[in-house]
């Protein structure tokens, strides 16, 4: 079945779009979503036009779709870009990394379901330890690029997502209730490595921005690093 991930760049769309493709789905291409507002009810915004550059590593097509990052109404501009990509690239489905948000995955289904699209949802309702240990034990190089939630200061900017970082995580977790894997938009990530990538994405400059309780890293720089 050939498959476009809706891909924001960070982790858990990097990992459905592993999965996929290791269960010998064809991923056709990347589908990115770009808000125009930084408060997006539904969609990742940090660094999200770098996702090209991660399309590129991977050696897939990359499609943005420019939304409003209104609630509601960027979902329904998804939808009207989707019915031309799916003939575009000629995909069956639709994968997404949701993993607890029902908000997100109800409404995907809705936007597949009136393209005629399947929704994949290869992570969904599993154990979100889990899988980020999964994602540091393939190798996943994926760095903190926004955090909002108690306990995260302006340290975790930047921050590699390792071992004992999700030790962290996992105390927050338990002092403060926070969603280990950052459904409740408690941090989004940016990823610069994985299995599927042919090239790894260094970072060469970025900025860091805080404002009370918190802050977000925009890459400014980066390069392509062959692997071998």
């Amino acid at each position: 079945m050939r498959v476009a991930a809706l891909y924001s760049g960070g982790k858990d769309s990097n990992l459905a779009a592993l999965r996929v493709k290791s269960d010998g789905h064809d991923l056709a291409c990347l589908i990115t979503a770009s808000p125009f507002r930084a408060d997006s009810y539904m969609f990742h915004v940090p660094n999200v036009a770098l996702a090209r550059h991660q399309a590129e590593c991977i050696g897939v097509p990359w499609v943005e779709v420019k939304v409003s990052g209104i609630k509601e109404l960027e979902v329904l501009e998804l939808a009207e870009a989707l019915p031309g990509i799916a003939e575009a690239h000629r995909i069956d489905a639709i994968v997404t990394g949701a993993i607890a948000s029902r908000y997100q995955k109800e409404r995907v289904d809705e936007v597949c379901k009136r393209a005629g699209l399947l929704h994949l949802h290869p992570l969904w309702d599993q154990d979100e330890e889990v899988l980020i240990r999964e994602m540091i034990g393939l190798g996943f190089e994926i760095y903190f690029t926004s955090v909002s939630a108690e306990g995260l200061g302006p340290e975790w900017l930047g921050r590699r997502l390792d071992h004992d970082a999700l030790e962290d995580l996992l105390r927050l977790h338990s002092k403060h209730g926070i969603n280990v894997s950052g459904e409740g938009g408690e941090y989004e990530t940016f990823v610069c490595d994985m299995p599927l990538f042919k090239s790894r994405i260094r970072i060469t400059s970025a900025n860091k921005s805080w404002q009370r309780t918190s802050g977000y890293v925009q890459i400014t720089g980066i390069e392509l690093v062959k692997k071998r």
